[in-house]
Order: C-alpha cells, then structure tokens, then sequence
C-alpha cells in the first residue's frame, strides 16, 4: 500500500478520475455471489400475499423476475460494473409472519465478481414486493407505518480456478 490511499483506489486514474477497471489480463474465474434482504410489512398483507389476494397478481413470481432482470442489467444501473456473463440465478423467498425475505444467488465464469449483481437482484426484488403490495399496505392517512426494506448484504461470496 502506498503513503496516499488515493494512489490504491482501482476506480481512478493517475489524475483522479473516475474510470472502468481493466480486467482484460485477469484469468477467467468460476464465481459466486449470494446477497439477501428483508422488506417488513402488515402481517394482513403477508397473509393476503399467502391467499394470493393481492390486486396487482402474483407478488413473489413477480419479485422472481423482477429480481433475475435486474441482475441481468446490473451494468446498465451501477456504473463502473463490467457487463459479464450470468450463468444461473437462483431466487429464494422466506415469507414470514410480517416479512418477505429474498436471497438471490448469482454465478458467473468470468474476470470479474457477481455481488453487485447479487446485490441488485435482492432491491429490486425487494423493491417489486413493495411496488405490487403498496396498496394493502397503507394506513389511513396513506402512509406506510411497517413497511420497510432492511439488512441488504452480501453473505457469500466465492472464486475458484477454472
């Protein structure tokens, strides 16, 4: 490391500005990323999304795809991510009394990780529960007092040689 932290950073260059990562000599690596979140909503919304009584159709087959696009297009939304190939996704929804969790695992093989993509799945699946279940969900006074989406995380992530 060297006495400027400045002179670390990977997404600059000798002028300070701001550029894409050269990964073009790295070896093409197996990779998995898995990253997981909560939203927090009414537990009468979780039982109507349980019935299938939500207005908007099927809440968690929605978030599935919801969530597999936008690790597709994760290049397009966070701008300094390579454009890679995904190679699975797979989406995991835990419904709880007062709660959706996901976690969406990404792989790759390429030069570069898939955590922003695993991140990116788990908003915008998250993200799409909010979006199909916002009517049920508020009060009177058209706020949402429980909703809340929380703990976004990566918590996995691995390389191995190819």
């Amino acid at each position: 490391m060297s006495e400027d932290p400045a002179d670390d950073l990977t997404h600059t260059d000798e002028s300070g500005n701001v550029q894409m990562v050269d990964v073009g000599d790295k070896p093409d690596t197996a990779r998995r990323a898995v990253a997981a979140g909560t939203i927090h909503l009414q537990p009468s919304t979780v039982e109507a999304i349980h019935a299938d009584d939500i207005g908007k159709g099927d809440v968690l087959a929605t978030a599935r795809v919801g969530a597999v696009q936008a690790v597709k297009h994760t290049w397009e939304t966070i701008p300094m991510c390579h454009q890679i190939p995904i190679t699975n996704v797979e989406t995991t929804f835990d419904v709880g009394e007062d709660r959706v969790d996901l976690t969406v695992a990404v792989e790759t093989t390429g030069k570069t990780g898939c955590e922003m993509e695993a991140l990116e799945g788990v908003t915008t699946g998250l993200n799409v529960v909010w979006d199909m279940v916002k009517a049920a969900e508020k009060d009177d006074d058209g706020a949402y007092p429980d909703t809340a989406i929380r703990d976004v995380r990566v918590t996995e992530k691995t390389k191995r040689s190819l």
